[in-house]
This record gives C-alpha cells, structure tokens and sequence, in this order.
C-alpha cells in the first residue's frame, strides 16, 4: 500500500471515528439536559390495588395523602406505599393544611402539623428528605395568619428532616386595587418563600390543555408559575367556571378518567405534569 492511500485511510477512519463521538454526545446531551417531564395523577381516595397495574400504564407517579383529604374523615391511603411502590410509582406526598377560618380561632398550629406530617411519613415507609407538600385549598393573596402558618410548618418540617413545599393555586386573581396575584407566587416572593418547593394548581383553559394523557405533558414553567416543580392542570369534576373551554377534553359527566376505564369504575382524578418521576424523591 501507498504511502499516499494509507494516510487517505487512516483519515477516513479518524473522521469516522469523530462523527461516532459527535453523534453519542449529542445523544448523552439529549438524554441528561432535555426538558423531560412525567405524568402523574392524585385523587382524595385511594384507586384500588386493582387498578395500580393499569394507571401505571400512563402514570409515572401519584399523590399520596399523609392524613385525612379535604372533607373525608378517613384517609384510604394509608399503608398503600409499599403495594404502590413495588407498582413502578413515584410520589407526591400531600398533608391537609388548615383553612384560615381554623387559624382565626386558634393559636399557629404550624409547629404541630408538621410533627404529624413527618410521624406520618415516617410511619408509612417514605425516607427522611423526602418533600411533604402542605395542601392550602384558599386562593388569592394570602393573610398573615396564613402565611405565618405555612412558614411555620415548613421551617419545624425541615427540623424534623423533610423538606418544606406546599401544594396552592397558580390562577392570577384581580384584587380590588386592580394588582394582580397568585397565591403560589404571593408565597413565592414572600421571605423564605424559595426555600418552598412548589406544587401549582392551574386548571384554568390555557394555559392548561385540560385532561389529555400524552407522554410528554406540558412543563410546570407552562402553567404561570415559572417556579413551579410541579403543576396540576386537569381537575375531577371539571370547575366551568374556570376551565369552560377545556369542556371537550373531559368526559361529559364532567371528570377525568384515565385511558382504559370506564365512568363505572369510577376512576376520576387530577393530572399533574412533573420535572421529575418521583416529585417528593420518596422512594426507598
């Protein structure tokens, strides 16, 4: 062989090889930098260890209440993190916060509140470090008796080893002075409110696509709230007040059902879009 053909290939071999290292950085690239998001779902009562297998067909995670649900005087969730663990989800822990009418009337019960919420995580299985999101259901600005209470919990939450976020509405409400404001972005730019790790509920039509199952599920940044780890952008019922024109994305009894199930089986839940496949890094 020539002194001339060798060099033409061994060139091509070098920039073969080159093309080859190009092409897997650009995949690594993709696979470690690229805004991937997860679908999940929560509901107040639990689904049934009967239907884990088929959400998880669909769902990358759930949410997990730690006590009671808002309303309910049971929470039938309890005990279930093995069973739905060992399903393949991920989880959003959730703990039932007070509403101002119950922080009028006694004094801050922050502290305490979170004492059960961690007793309880602890209980069911979930690692220390794990996020415990403090569900306020109130919209709008809030009072200071609210805040000193969300405040309160998140900072004896973290004393007892989890970290402080809080489930609120992302929809912008008009004050009577014509400002403009949230809930989750009236605690976000409150002292300390970056510490919080935020779960945003905006249902309103847009932003939000209403209930749609794709698998890549729009961006929490998406919903308004540019802080956001986690937004909630499908309700069960359907609020028409709120999301009118998401109404053709719903079943027509008003919820959302998960693909593969019937209005009979009564599956209605809530879709959330994540950063992660494990939002509260609760698994074991």
């Amino acid at each position: 062989m020539s002194y001339t053909n060798y060099m033409k290939k061994l060139y091509a071999a070098l920039l073969m090889l080159i093309v080859l290292a190009a092409l897997i950085s650009a995949a690594a690239f993709q696979r470690y930098h690229s805004p991937a998001t997860y679908l999940g779902f929560d509901r107040n009562e639990y689904p049934g260890d009967q239907s884990l297998q088929l959400l998880r067909q669909s769902f990358a995670y759930t949410g997990y209440w730690l006590n009671n649900p808002p309303g309910a005087s049971a929470n039938s969730w309890q005990g279930k993190r093995r069973t739905i663990q060992r399903a393949g989800f991920g989880f959003l822990l959730l703990f039932n916060g007070r509403a101002d009418a119950e922080l009028k009337s006694t004094s801050n019960p922050g502290a305490s509140d979170a004492a059960a919420a961690a007793k309880a995580a602890r209980a069911e299985g979930f690692r220390e470090g794990s996020v415990i999101f403090l569900d306020q259901e109130e919209g709008g600005r809030m009072l200071d008796e609210q805040k000193q209470y969300v405040f309160a919990w998140a900072d004896a939450l973290r004393q007892a080893g989890f970290r402080p976020g809080v489930y609120c509405s992302g929809i912008e409400v008009t004050e009577p002075d014509g400002t403009v404001i949230s809930t989750a972005r009236d605690l976000y730019e409150s002292a300390a409110g970056h510490e919080l790790v935020f779960w945003v509920a905006n249902d309103a039509c847009p932003p939000s696509p209403g209930c749609g199952f794709s698998k890549l599920p729009p961006p929490p940044q998406a919903s308004g709230a540019p802080f956001a780890e986690v937004w909630q952008f499908a309700q069960s019922p359907l609020r028409r007040n709120i999301a009118a024109a998401c109404a053709a994305t719903y079943n027509p009894d008003g919820n959302c059902y998960p693909p593969g199930t019937s209005t009979g089986q009564a599956l209605h839940l809530d879709l959330n879009s994540a950063r992660l496949a494990d939002p509260s890094h609760a698994r074991q």
